[in-house]
């Protein structure tokens, strides 16, 4: 069964365009070292809960907008041989200016699939 590696990142409003630009970028490295899908999305409709939510979770600040990512791979040893390549790829060095978000704030991890049904 396939494994899937998510994250949950906030990213400024006003940087939009540049997180865009920047994810278009990296998809196609991650698919050439053996992702199978990259999907990658802005929340619009991202409650804040009573206890805990997204929010807390990567403690997003006043403006900035959550992102839910996830990249699927075969296996997670696909995923582990994946990793080491995609992040030694000179094209995935950081954009002129810097990330378009503060990485110590991004929460990830990878996932192993119990349930994948598709209509």
């Amino acid at each position: 069964m396939s494994y899937v590696e998510g994250f949950v990142i906030p990213v400024p409003e006003g940087k939009k365009e540049a997180y865009r630009a920047m994810a278009e970028m990296a998809a196609p490295i991650f698919i050439e070292h053996g992702a199978t899908r990259v999907v990658e999305t802005w929340g619009d409709d991202v409650k804040k809960g009573h206890t805990t939510d997204f929010y807390g979770g990567v403690k997003a600040e006043e403006g900035e907008v959550i992102v839910f990512s996830w990249i699927e791979y075969p296996s997670k040893e696909a995923r582990d041989a994946a990793h080491d390549k995609v992040m030694a790829d000179p094209r995935m060095k950081p954009p002129e200016g810097g990330m378009p978000f503060d990485g110590k704030r991004m929460v990830y991890g990878g996932f192993a699939v119990m349930v994948d049904q598709s209509a």
